[in-house]
């Protein structure tokens, strides 16, 4: 990788978020990237560098903050080696950990609101639209949750 090359993490959880990254060609053909990815059958077979980490699991308050705890030990250890510039999401809640360790080393945090969200934001985005240095969305209904956020329109 040349020095000036930046380097991307692409994180999200499985099903429709990581298809939605997956459609950002022109970031990983750029960018040195790499892909953090909650384990499914499709994100084990996936050729291109990537990470499985743990997902939020929501049964109850306590194993979700036990959840969100080993997540975000777990991601802190891929942030430290791999050194991103930037932390690249669609969500969901898997990409919380690796979002504020991102911006706590003073990293861009740049989070793309779901497709599906046309007309009322997610959890995720909800918390990241607080900190994120640039946050996407693909509906201008979602400006009313979102007011400083770039209508990028559908990355489909």
């Amino acid at each position: 990788m040349s020095k000036d090359k930046k380097k991307v993490c692409l994180i999200s959880s499985s099903g429709g978020h990581l298809e939605q990254i997956r459609q950002l060609k022109d970031v990983y053909n750029q960018y040195d990237c790499f892909y953090v990815v909650s384990r499914t059958k499709a994100t084990e077979a996936m050729k291109q560098k990537h990470y499985i980490v743990s997902d939020l699991v929501r049964k109850n308050k306590v194993v979700m903050v036990l959840r969100m705890t080993r997540m975000m030990f777990e991601q802190f250890g891929i942030f430290i080696k791999e050194r991103p510039d930037v932390i690249l999401t669609t969500g969901a809640a898997v990409a919380i950990p690796m979002c504020v360790i991102g911006k706590s080393f003073r990293k861009k945090v740049i989070y793309i609101e779901s497709f599906a969200r046309m007309n009322t934001p997610n959890k995720t985005g909800l918390l990241i639209y607080k900190f994120a240095d640039l946050f996407i969305i693909q509906w201008e209904a979602l400006k009313k949750y979102y007011p400083k956020a770039v209508n990028g329109g559908s990355i489909y």
